[in-house]
């Protein structure tokens, strides 16, 4: 199957770019080569003509959990929480995803061509995350985008009710917080004894759980942090500052609140799901309108389905309700694309249409901020791998 082709006629949403109309896009073995209004079309390659069409880069789910908590497969089909120890570090997402779980049909059908699967909210430290694209590879490795995203943590209700149940620590906030800072005082320790047995060429005993902590304290890591309430996020904070890592907030439901603090450290919010319920406490206070309040008080923000909590295709339905709400239409854009992938790491592959980048692309009926709009075609790496034509959507075979 071809991965070089022509998209002509469009009006073209590059993201991090002035949007154009005609002209062309073009994509050469699976990456874009250029684009623009005046770009020549090389000749001898296939065109798609997409006149009327907008073709956008693939959407990105940043907080998910597709193909470990698989739809429609009951208990054998969750492998999202490792609970049988309050520091999972050691785990990792990437041992447990079902590619073949429907909801990455329903990714592409939303126009979703990356996302980011975590580990649950169960633990204080919940396990490594990894990045990879929603269709395409026989395995899992073979649409890897990279395995090293970030680690997965958990503040708040969650890990309070499961080891408050065992009746062991953590069973309150406070003990949630003494889990997360042990263990990060034990990678420091870890990461200087490494050191020195490596400065003396001396053996070494790797310990798995130390040594992605010990990762995330070098900042090769993200540290994805769940959390709902306004004091677990001035936690998050203030333990990120302590250790000095990177934080990417997930969640945020009270963000709001100290959107003024968030902005000024620059810290980035993966907000959502926006389409729940007040289904426990630490949602009391949720509401779409807030996300237009993040954004306006300069919080670098994003947007989740917590998939499967909302369906995945639903991501593009939430980012209309929040411009609905007052989210800008371009920052909105930019919360579905350029910014989940640059705060978890792979922005220089995925989010916008720019030269270089994958041909992650999405050729949409109209604007996808319309709610009448619909994926029409869906490309990654330049191979076609859904379309939708006389209300049928139809994905490749994997295999």
């Amino acid at each position: 199957m071809t991965r070089s082709f022509v998209v002509t006629g469009a009006h073209v949403v590059p993201v991090t770019a002035p949007e154009f109309d005609g002209g062309a896009v073009v994509v050469e073995d699976g990456r874009i080569t250029a684009l623009g209004p005046d770009v020549t079309v090389p000749d001898g390659l296939p065109v798609v003509d997409a006149a009327g069409a907008w073709l956008v880069p693939g959407l990105v789910e940043s907080h998910g959990h597709v193909g470990i908590h698989e739809e429609a497969n009951g208990p054998a089909g969750n492998d999202t929480n490792e609970m049988t120890g309050p520091n999972m570090a050691g785990v990792r997402a990437i041992d447990a995803v079902d590619i073949d779980d429907e909801g990455f049909r329903d990714a592409l059908a939303g126009g979703i061509t990356s996302i980011v699967v975590k580990p649950g909210s169960g633990n204080p430290i919940g396990g490594q995350t990894v990045a990879i694209k929603t269709w395409g590879g026989r395995t899992i490795d073979e649409q890897l985008i990279s395995d090293a995203v970030s680690v997965k943590s958990a503040l708040g209700e969650n890990p309070k009710r499961v080891y408050g149940e065992k009746g062991q620590t953590p069973s309150t906030r406070l003990g949630v917080a003494k889990v997360i800072r042990d263990a990060f005082v034990e990678a420091q320790h870890y990461r200087a004894a490494r050191a020195a047995a490596e400065r003396g060429d001396e053996p070494f005993a790797r310990d798995l759980t130390k040594e992605t902590l010990a990762r995330v304290l070098d900042g090769e890591l993200a540290w994805d942090q769940h959390v709902h309430r306004h004091d677990d996020l001035a936690t998050a904070i203030r333990l990120a500052e302590e250790f000095g890592y990177r934080l990417v907030v997930n969640h945020g439901t009270e963000a709001h609140k100290i959107a003024g603090v968030l902005a000024e450290k620059d810290i980035p919010v993966i907000y959502g799901p926006l389409f729940t319920s007040r289904s426990k406490v630490e949602l009391r206070d949720r509401g779409i309108p807030h996300l237009a309040a993040l954004a306006a008080a300069g919080v670098r923000v994003a947007i989740t389905t917590d998939a499967p909590v909302v369906p995945i295709n639903m991501l593009v339905d939430q980012a209309i309700a929040a411009v609905k709400e007052g989210l800008p239409r371009q920052t909105a854009l930019e919360a579905l694309t350029v910014n989940p992938a640059t705060f978890l790491g792979f922005g220089d592959r995925v989010g916008q249409l720019a030269v270089g980048h994958d041909a992650d692309l999405v050729l949409w009926s109209g604007d996808p901020l319309d709610a009448t709009s619909r994926a029409t075609r869906v490309w990654i790496e330049g191979q076609q791998v859904y379309t939708w034509a006389d209300g049928v959507g139809t994905t490749v075979p994997r295999w």
